[in-house]
C-alpha cells in the first residue's frame, strides 16, 4: 500500500493552511492565516472562497459537526467549529456564515473537538483550560486548568473521557467528577497533536521530541518511532482504525494500526500542521505551511486468497493475478474503491454507490447491486455469505447478491465495529457490544433474530476479540473469544434453556483464528505458536485436551505478531514490523475431521496408525467420544495409554440396555446431570440411584430413592458401608431420619440389585427381538 500525492503548482491560500476538514469523500474546507475558507470540489478539481474572515481572526484548528448516526437523511455534515488566535470558537455554517462566536480562553483556543454524538465540544487553549460546552455554544464545565497550553485534544470512543496534552504529559479525564484521572509521561519533547480512535480505542501521539508513537487506552506503550529529522507536526487515525497518516517538515507518511510504516512520501509541503481522513477513509487532506492542501490517496491496496492475488492499481481499478499460471485480469470500476475483501473463492467490493461480488472461477461478471448507504467500513465473509457494515446498518447479502437478513439489537453502533469484534459463520453472526463490552450478541444468519431463546452471551471480564468456527453442525457451532486478560474461551452458541459452559482453553493468547476448512483453532500463546486440532475435547474428555495440541516455538515473530488468515493447512502471521510470515501446518488433522465429519471411522483409524501421532490419536478419542462410536474410542485410548478409559469403555459395552451404555458414555464425558436424566427418561430408576452413589452423591442418591419409594434401604446401606471404611458417624440429618424407620438386610439388598438388572436385561432382549420381528415383517 502507498499514497498517490497531488499537490497543485500554484498554492491557492497566501499563507500557511491552518486546517482543513471533509464534509464529504469528495468536498473539503481548508483554513489559511491568511484569514480565507476555501472549498475544494475534488471531482471538478474547482475551488471556491466560502468566505473571508475578519482580519484579526487567525484559524486554528476546524471540525465539522458530525453526522447523526443511522440517520440516512443527513449524508453530509452541515456546520463546523472554527477555534482561532483572538480567544474565541465560531460556529459557522456550510455556506460560511458565522452563526456563532463564543468568547472561549484567554490567548489562542489550540483546538476544538465535537464529540461522537455531537451533543457537547471540548476546547483548549493557551491559557491552559479544558472546557467543555453545549451544542449551541454555551459553557458547561470547565474540565481542567493547568500552567502550560493544551496543544491537542480528543474525545474517548464512548464520548465519556477526555485526553489532552500538558507540555510532555499525556492526560486521561473522565467528566464524572472524582473519577480517576490517568496521567503519564509520553514524549521528550512538548507534544503537540492527539488522536483517540474510536473502533480500536488506542491512542496517537506526536512531539516536538521527532517521534510518534501508540497507546492503549490504559496509557501503555505499544509502539515507539524512531526519532525523524523534524518535530512531528499531525497525526491521525483512519476512521476504521487500521491506519493512521503522520505529517512532519516535507513528510507524510502511512502507517498500520500497529505502528510499521506503509510508505513515507516527501511532497515540497513545508510542515504538515493538520491532517483530516475522509469519510469512507480512502483519502487524506493536509494542511501545509507553505499555502497548499496536499491530497493523497491509498492505492496499491492488496488482497491475497490461496493462489489469487488483488491490487488497487488506480481508485476505480483493480488486478488480478493468478499465480499459478500468471493469467492476469484488470477490473474496472464505475465508482472509487472503498473496501474489498477476499475470501472463500469470493471477492467483494464496494464503492461509493454500488457492490461487486465475483467468483474467482469468472472475473468478467460480477454481480453487482445498489447500496443503501454509500461508505462500507467493514466487509467480513464466510462460506455461504457476507456482510457489509455502514452507518445505517448491519446487512447479509449471499453471493448471488440476494438480501437475507439485517440484525438489530438495542443501542446498536455500526461506526465502531471491526473485524475483532464481529463474527460470522454459514449460520451464526456473532458481535461484541461496544457498550457493555462482556456480553456478545448471537443472531440466526437466515432471519437476523436472536439466537436460540433470545439469550445473551455474557462473560465475567471484558472481550477483546472473538471467533465463530465455520464447519461442522448448526448444533454443534462454537464461538472462541479472548477476553481482558489474554484468556482463552470456547463456548456453544446454542443457548436453550440451560446455561452453557464457557471453558477455557488456554492463557496470554493474543491473537486467534479458525481455520476456514475445518474446525481446528490456532493462536499465538505468549512465546508459543499453539493449534487446538479438536478444541470440542474439553466437552469430551477435557484430560486428554493437552494432547490433542501442537505447540511451535513463535520467538521468530517477535513482539506483538497478529494471525491475518488461517486457509486450509496454512497460517499466515504479520509480525509487529509488518513483515508476513507463512507457516505450514500438518495436513493430517484436517484429513482427520473430514473422515469423522463423513463418519468412516476405519478410515480414520487407519490414517492414525499411518501417521503414528500421539495427538492424532488423541483427537480421533475425542471425536468417537463425542459421536458415540466407543469401539473407535478403545482403539483410540489404547493408542494413547489410557487404560483406565479403555477398560472403562469395555464395561460399557457389557451393559444390557442401550440407555445405560448411553448414560455411561455421557458419565465419560462428565455430563452427570444429562446421563441421570436419560436413565430416569427410560424407567431405570435403580441405574440413575447407582451412579449417584458411586459418585458418592449422597444428597442426590437419597432424594431419587425417596421421590421414586424405591431403593432407600440400598442407599442406608451403601452409605453405612462407606463411613465403616473410614470410621467415620452419620450427621446427616436426612440419612439419621431414614436410618431410625428402616433395618438394612444386605441379603434383600443384593437379591433386590440382581432383580434390577435381569428386569433390565429382559427389557433390552424384549426390545431387539420385537426389532427383529419388525425387520421380518
Amino acid at each position: 500500500m502507498r499514497l498517490k500525492i497531488s499537490l497543485l503548482k500554484e498554492p491557492k491560500h497566501q499563507e500557511l493552511v491552518s486546517c482543513v476538514g471533509w464534509t464529504t469523500a469528495e468536498e473539503l474546507y481548508s483554513c489559511s492565516d491568511d484569514h480565507q475558507i476555501v472549498k475544494w470540489n475534488l471531482l471538478t478539481s474547482e475551488t471556491i472562497q466560502i468566505v473571508k474572515l475578519p482580519d484579526d481572526i487567525y484559524p486554528i484548528d476546524l471540525h465539522w459537526f458530525p453526522k447523526s448516526l443511522g440517520i440516512k437523511k443527513q449524508t453530509q455534515a452541515e456546520s463546523f467549529v472554527l477555534t482561532s488566535s483572538d480567544g474565541k470558537f465560531h460556529l459557522i455554517s456550510k455556506l460560511g456564515r458565522v452563526e456563532k462566536s463564543v468568547e472561549a480562553h484567554c490567548g489562542a483556543v489550540l483546538a476544538g473537538r465535537w464529540n461522537y454524538e455531537g451533543t457537547a465540544l471540548v476546547t483548549v487553549g493557551e491559557d491552559g483550560q479544558v472546557k467543555i460546552w453545549s451544542k449551541t455554544g454555551m459553557l458547561r464545565s470547565t474540565l481542567a486548568q493547568q500552567g502550560t497550553p493544551v496543544y491537542s485534544v480528543a474525545w474517548g470512543p464512548d464520548s465519556e473521557k477526555v485526553l489532552y496534552t500538558a507540555g510532555k504529559q499525556l492526560i486521561i479525564k473522565p467528566l464524572q467528577p472524582n473519577a480517576k484521572v490517568l496521567q503519564w509521561k509520553a514524549h521528550d519533547g512538548i507534544i503537540l497533536k492527539v488522536d483517540w480512535n474510536s473502533v480500536n480505542d488506542l491512542i496517537l501521539s506526536a512531539g516536538e521530541d521527532c517521534k510518534y508513537k501508540v497507546w492503549d487506552s490504559y496509557g501503555r506503550l505499544l509502539y515507539n518511532s524512531q526519532p525523524h529529522e523534524h518535530p512531528i507536526t499531525s497525526v491521525a487515525w483512519a476512521p476504521d482504525g487500521e491506519l493512521f497518516a503522520v505529517g512532519s517538515f516535507h513528510t507524510l507518511r502511512l502507517c498500520d494500526k500497529t505502528g510499521w510504516s506503509y510508505a513515507l512520501e516527501k511532497p515540497n509541503t513545508g510542515s504538515i500542521f493538520n491532517i483530516a481522513w475522509s469519510i469512507d477513509g480512502t483519502q487524506i487532506a493536509g494542511a501545509c505551511g507553505n499555502g497548499h492542501v496536499v491530497f493523497a490517496h491509498l492505492v496499491e491496496q492488496r488482497w491475497e486468497w490461496k493462489n489469487f492475488q488483488v491490487t488497487l492499481t488506480k481508485r476505480r481499478t483493480m488486478q488480478v493475478r493468478n499465480v499459478l499460471n500468471d493469467a492476469m485480469d484488470l477490473l474496472e470500476f464505475r465508482d472509487r474503491v472503498i473496501k474489498a475483501s477476499l475470501n472463500y473463492a469470493h471477492l467483494v467490493v464496494s464503492t461509493s454507490l454500488q457492490c461487486y461480488v465475483f467468483s474467482t472461477k469468472n472475473w468478467n461478471t460480477p454481480l453487482i447491486f445498489d447500496l443503501k448507504e454509500g461508505t462500507v467500513s467493514l466487509i467480513v465473509q464466510a462460506e455461504r455469505h457476507f456482510l457489509l457494515v455502514d452507518g445505517g446498518g448491519i446487512y447479509l447479502y449471499s453471493y448471488e447478491g440476494r438480501f437475507i437478513s439485517s440484525p438489530k439489537f438495542p443501542g446498536m453502533r455500526t461506526d465502531i465495529l471491526n473485524a475483532q469484534t464481529v463474527s460470522l459463520s454459514n449460520d451464526t453472526i456473532a458481535i461484541k457490544e461496544k457498550a457493555d463490552e462482556k456480553i456478545i450478541f448471537l443472531f440466526e444468519a437466515s432471519t437476523g433474530k436472536p439466537l436460540g431463546d433470545g439469550k445473551i452471551l455474557s462473560h465475567k471480564n471484558e472481550i477483546l476479540e472473538i471467533a465463530l468456527d465455520q464447519k461442522g453442525l448448526t448444533n454443534d457451532r462454537k464461538i472462541a473469544f479472548i477476553d481482558k486478560n489474554r484468556d482463552l474461551y470456547i463456548t456453544s452458541v446454542k443457548r436453550f434453556g440451560k446455561e452453557e459452559q464457557i471453558i477455557k482453553l488456554g492463557t496470554m493468547v493474543h491473537t486467534l483464528a479458525w481455520s476456514d476448512t475445518c474446525n481446528i483453532l490456532c493462536g499465538l500463546q505468549d512465546t508459543r505458536f499453539t493449534l487446538w486440532y479438536y478444541p470440542n475435547t474439553v466437552y469430551v474428555d477435557r484430560d486428554i485436551l493437552p494432547k490433542t495440541l501442537c505447540e511451535k516455538d513463535a520467538s521468530e515473530f517477535s513482539k506483538n505478531p497478529h494471525i491475518v488468515s488461517f486457509v486450509g493447512n496454512q497460517v499466515t502471521i504479520r509480525r509487529a514490523d509488518g513483515s508476513l510470515i507463512h507457516i505450514s501446518i500438518s495436513p493430517y488433522p484436517a484429513i482427520l475431521h473430514e473422515y469423522v465429519s463423513s463418519s468412516k471411522w476405519e478410515d480414520a483409524v487407519r490414517l492414525c496408525r499411518f501417521v503414528k501421532e500421539q495427538t492424532m490419536w488423541a483427537c480421533l478419542a475425542a471425536m468417537a467420544v463425542a459421536n458415540r462410536d466407543m469401539t473407535t474410542a478403545e482403539i483410540a485410548y489404547a493408542a494413547i495409554g489410557e487404560i483406565d478409559k479403555v477398560q472403562y469403555i469395555n464395561s460399557i459395552k457389557n451393559l444390557p440396555s442401550k440407555e445405560s451404555k448411553m448414560a455411561h458414555i455421557l458419565m465419560f464425558s462428565g455430563n452427570i446431570q444429562e446421563a441421570e436424566i436419560v436413565l430416569l427418561q427410560a424407567g431405570l430408576v435403580y441405574q440413575a440411584i447407582q451412579i449417584n452413589i458411586n459418585l458418592y452423591n449422597w444428597e442426590r442418591a437419597l432424594e431419587l430413592a425417596v421421590k421414586y419409594k424405591t431403593h432407600v434401604d440400598t442407599v442406608l446401606a451403601y452409605r453405612q458401608k462407606f463411613l465403616e471404611t473410614f470410621g467415620k458417624q452419620e450427621t446427616n440429618k436426612r440419612y439419621l431420619q431414614y436410618a431410625e424407620e428402616l433395618q438394612i438386610d444386605w441379603e434383600k439388598i443384593k437379591a433386590k440389585i440382581e432383580m434390577e438388572i435381569t428386569k433390565e436385561q429382559e427389557r433390552s432382549s424384549s426390545s431387539q427381538s420385537s426389532k427383529s420381528m419388525g425387520l421380518m415383517h
